[in-house]
């Protein structure tokens, strides 16, 4: 089996948790994911199945989701996972200050990322850390956020805000929930969470655990195919220099540097660089039947 799964990913499962699952289902021991998505968190999770797993790095970074932001309470996650820090009412908040605060996560940002997060300090995952009960301070990094679209609000004494967002590798939703509570001095924590495309899958196309496992006993699963959602641009080779490729051998081609996706007659081969005029295979997929 070669090729991804879009899968929708449900709540209460960890990405890790998803792809023992994939294994199990489709029969695999290969598979991967892209994108780590939160415990609490739903929707697309791209999955690679066999020999895709090679892609993954390959693939579009942009991500988007939408996420509700619940204000006047703050945890220890920045989600509703973790135990409440502080809680106060926030009934005084307008939408129209929450706008005004907003262009703020625009562009290229310094975020910190959550004290739960799977970051890396002195080579150790921050929620190890977290549940040593150390205190480390997440490093600043920088990360990019495209649009930030209001898609509902709802007043009260924990007033929640419904929000589009669209954004580069790296960025925590959780973090600006918890960052735009600050600004606003009332605390907020992340309520809910779906991601809406990752790597170039989105979710409307994306597929329960339920219809996959149907679809595998119905024996009508097909995976989508490796080259779906690359960007690279497309090299189509004769059958003769398609063998060669295949072989690991350089070719000669006319054509500006960079990376190419080598297709032939009948399938995708995998992923070349062309370098001073030559072609250099960097990633060779075999034929999906093997």
């Amino acid at each position: 089996m070669l090729g991804f799964l879009n899968l929708h990913k449900p709540t209460g499962m960890t990405s890790h948790d998803c792809v023992g699952k994939v294994r199990r289902l489709c029969g695999l021991k290969r598979v991967g994911h892209g994108g780590t998505l939160d415990p609490l968190a739903t929707g697309v999770l791209p999955v690679a199945l066999g020999p895709a797993t090679r892609l993954l790095p390959y693939l579009p970074e942009p991500k988007a989701y939408q996420a509700t932001i619940r204000f006047g309470l703050t945890t220890t996650t920045d989600d509703l996972a973790g135990e409440v820090l502080a809680e106060q009412e926030a009934d005084h908040l307008t939408l129209k200050s929450i706008e005004a605060a907003l262009p703020q996560f625009l562009g290229s940002i310094a975020q910190r990322p959550p004290a739960f997060s799977a970051i890396q300090v002195q080579g150790q995952r921050l929620y190890n850390l977290a549940r040593q009960g150390k205190a480390v301070t997440a490093p600043l990094r920088q990360v990019e956020v495209f649009d930030m679209q209001v898609l509902d609000w709802r007043g009260g004494e924990k007033p929640e805000l419904a929000v589009a967002i669209a954004c580069g590798p790296g960025t925590y939703i959780r973090s600006i929930a918890r960052d735009l509570g600050e600004i606003l001095g009332t605390g907020a924590t992340l309520a809910q969470l779906t991601r809406t495309l990752s790597c170039g899958f989105a979710l409307a196309d994306s597929l329960t655990f339920e219809v996959l496992a149907d679809q595998v006993q119905a024996g009508t699963f097909t995976p989508i195919e490796p080259s779906f959602s690359l960007q690279q641009p497309i090299l189509h080779l004769p059958p003769v220099e398609a063998q060669r490729f295949c072989w690991g051998q350089k070719l000669p081609q006319d054509l500006p540097e960079g990376m190419m996706q080598v297709h032939t007659c009948d399938r995708f081969l995998g992923l070349g660089e062309i370098r001073a005029g030559v072609l250099q295979p960097k990633l060779v997929l075999p034929p999906a039947s093997k």
